[in-house]
């Protein structure tokens, strides 16, 4: 049944893990991304700007962890496209979009995270931009089974509707080991004030697991950009 999910929806769950909301208001494309941690890895990291693109780094360094699954640039921009994503597939999916090639060829070469017993799907996001509107599409990677012996992909494309996008993010509930995301992305609703919009995700996040988010509007007549970043332990 099809139906516009309120943006409180997002306290129903402790962890989503990481979450791409992206969509449509009166005036503007907009695009969102959190992340969630339970682990003191996860939880070391703050995002921030850099040039047009957005970027994640630890507090601390720490010999312990894997930095190509805690350290990457969730967001970066290639022409009339801007690119969003949970880990370095970002860098992947900008290779393939600057020889030419497509969203879906760059993920067909990449795969879940190698973090078990959870393999984390990663999930992707790419907005296009054409003549003052949009199109986009969203994909999720994740492992067939708990073993992870193999990994099933799956694409979603939309043309955008205005006041309504969709939520994709890694994992169902807050449980051991987690469970991935399943089904289609959630429709949700997208407002028209951008502080309204970035406070309202950021306040319905859990408290003790939100890390960081970053809210983008990008006006499809103009072409002007408002970017804001919330981190719960570095100062907006």
């Amino acid at each position: 049944m099809y139906k516009v999910n309120k943006l409180g929806f997002l306290k129903e769950n402790s962890y989503w893990g990481r979450g791409i909301i992206i969509g449509k208001n009166s005036h503007s494309a907009v695009v969102a991304y959190f992340i969630m941690g339970r682990s003191e890895n996860s939880r070391n990291r703050y995002f921030y700007e850099k040039d047009d693109n957005i970027a994640i780094a630890p507090f601390e360094l720490k010999k312990e962890f894997d930095p190509s699954l805690v350290v990457y640039y969730p967001v970066k921009t290639f022409n009339n496209s801007l690119i969003v994503t949970n880990g370095d597939q970002t860098d992947t999916i900008h290779e393939f979009l600057s020889n030419n090639r497509s969203f879906e060829d760059a993920l067909r070469t990449r795969k879940f995270e190698p973090d078990a017993p959870n393999f984390t799907p990663r999930i992707s996001g790419i907005l296009n931009f054409t003549a003052s509107d949009l199109e986009y599409k969203m994909s999720i990677l994740k492992s067939s089974n708990s073993e992870g012996e193999a990994c099933n992909r799956q694409f979603f494309e939309y043309c955008a509707k205005e006041g309504e996008g969709h939520f994709i993010h890694t994992y169902m509930k807050n449980d051991n080991p987690l469970p991935s995301f399943e089904g289609e992305p959630k429709t949700v609703e997208i407002l028209d004030d951008f502080n309204e919009f970035g406070n309202t995700i950021w306040k319905n996040l859990d408290e003790d697991n939100k890390i960081s988010l970053m809210v983008r509007f990008i006006n499809l007549n103009t072409g002007d950009t408002k970017t804001r970043i919330y981190n719960k332990r570095k100062g907006d």
